[in-house]
């Protein structure tokens, strides 16, 4: 007899969860384009952005899945149960939700105080750490199995990023690697964004920075209507996808015969 009535109640019930779902939806949704009107239309803007604003509102609105590519390509350099360090972390929304569930820590800090306190109160979790650091100065110490440097390498000049990138040399383990995300400048020569240092020409102007430092330095693009995006992994073992690494299985045509 209770199972007949949960199953005539089921129907009335789920279309109201439905009706409630969408409710939420609609207000979480239009809640955070108000947000990002606040932040990014009132002088000054913020030098990092709240990715809660992408999970709930632009995603939806745009259809543009290129902002979780970042925490996605990032997360195949991670090494299992790792020591990781993130470098320019913003808000922590990958480090939260990319990078902290498969490592054993994550060091993240950033030189905006306003970027640590969002990290801190929208995605915690135990294994976290962040600080407040100027990585062009003050770099956190120690050793670590993954660096990532996503979406702030085009914050820096050329001379601070060689520095940058030969202290993230004697931080990586042995073997350890580093992963990254950055943009390419307009097709006119112009910046995207008027507060980057240094935006980058094609695959081989950021690989330029890269091959110094790394034996072994993977990039790649994805194109989109409104963004040329660059992704980078670097190191001396080996890299994500390549035959080498211990994670993918290679087959060609030759091999099966």
């Amino acid at each position: 007899m209770k199972q007949k009535i949960k199953q005539f109640l089921r129907g009335p019930l789920e279309r109201v969860l439905q009706n409630e779902c969408s409710l939420a939806v609609w207000w979480v949704s239009a809640a955070h384009k108000r947000l990002k009107w606040i932040q990014w239309r009132i002088l000054p803007q913020p030098e990092h952005f709240d990715h809660y604003i992408d999970l709930f509102y632009q995603w939806r609105a745009s259809r543009n899945s290129q902002w979780v590519e970042r925490g996605v390509f990032g997360g195949l350099a991670l090494k299992s149960d790792g020591q990781v360090l993130e470098l320019a972390c913003g808000d922590g929304f990958n480090a939260r939700n990319f990078y902290s569930l498969r490592s054993k820590s994550v060091t993240a800090c950033d030189f905006d105080p306003s970027a640590i306190r969002t990290a801190k109160q929208k995605n915690p979790a135990p294994n976290i750490t962040y600080l407040l650091a100027d990585i062009r100065t003050a770099m956190p110490q120690g050793s670590f199995d993954t660096v990532v440097w996503d979406a702030a390498i085009e914050h820096f000049t050329p001379d601070e990023i060689k520095k940058v990138l030969n202290d993230i040399k004697h931080r990586l383990k042995t073997g350890g690697t580093l992963t990254g995300y950055t943009i390419v400048e307009k097709k006119n020569g112009t910046k995207s964004l008027e507060h980057h240092e240094y935006e980058f020409k094609n695959k081989e102007d950021l690989a330029r920075f890269l091959t110094p430092h790394f034996k072994n330095v993977t990039v790649f693009e994805t194109l989109y209507p409104d963004r040329h995006n660059l992704y980078f992994w670097a190191s001396d073992g080996d890299l994500p996808l390549t035959s080498a690494w211990p994670h993918s299985l290679h087959f060609s045509h030759e091999e099966k015969h």
